[in-house]
């Protein structure tokens, strides 16, 4: 995905990228953090003197020859990091993260991840929600909770028996 200079919007929380797979321009939500770091890097980039237009790109490498940050710019910054955090990131590493998330988040319909992501099929999204053993064991008390609050749940006889009658022939409290 590319963006240009002119594609955040920061008051609507969007930021328009081109996909890497289509070239479409698309407009995806980011949250306020993102806006915040972005104001940031346009800071200390100003000042290195990366050039100002609206119409070129919006990243930067922040070394001269200053470049438009490209993939293998990208890569190759977060080489240096994993290098000096001794981590082994990846830049897709970073996607999948934000896709598990979202995808995870019971107010997020999966197939508005679908979109976020650009993904074709929302069976190439679904890979991101399969539950883990606490979460089902979880979601299988919690199920057996509702049934039993369900159970105790006291029915009230149809008009015209009488409740001391089906007490006598069934037992129970009616």
């Amino acid at each position: 995905m590319t963006s240009r200079q002119r594609d955040p919007l920061p008051g609507d929380q969007l930021l328009g990228v081109i996909r890497k797979g289509t070239r479409a321009y698309q407009q995806l939500p980011s949250s306020p953090d993102a806006f915040v770091w972005l104001r940031l890097y346009q800071e200390e980039s100003g000042r290195a003197g990366v050039p100002r237009d609206p119409a070129a790109p919006l990243w930067w490498t922040l070394r001269r020859p200053f470049r438009p940050l490209n993939y293998h710019a990208a890569r190759a910054m977060l080489n240096r990091a994993n290098a000096l955090l001794g981590a082994n990131w990846t830049l897709h590493d970073l996607r999948h993260t934000a896709a598990y998330r979202m995808a995870r988040d019971p107010e997020l319909a999966l197939t508005d991840v679908q979109w976020v992501l650009g993904h074709a099929h929302l069976t190439t999204t679904q890979i991101y929600v399969p539950a883990g053993r606490d979460e089902i064991v979880e979601a299988v008390r919690a199920h057996h909770l509702r049934q039993d609050r369900l159970a105790r749940i006291p029915t009230v006889p149809a008009a015209g028996y009488r409740a001391e009658a089906l007490n006598d022939l069934f037992g129970g409290s009616w």
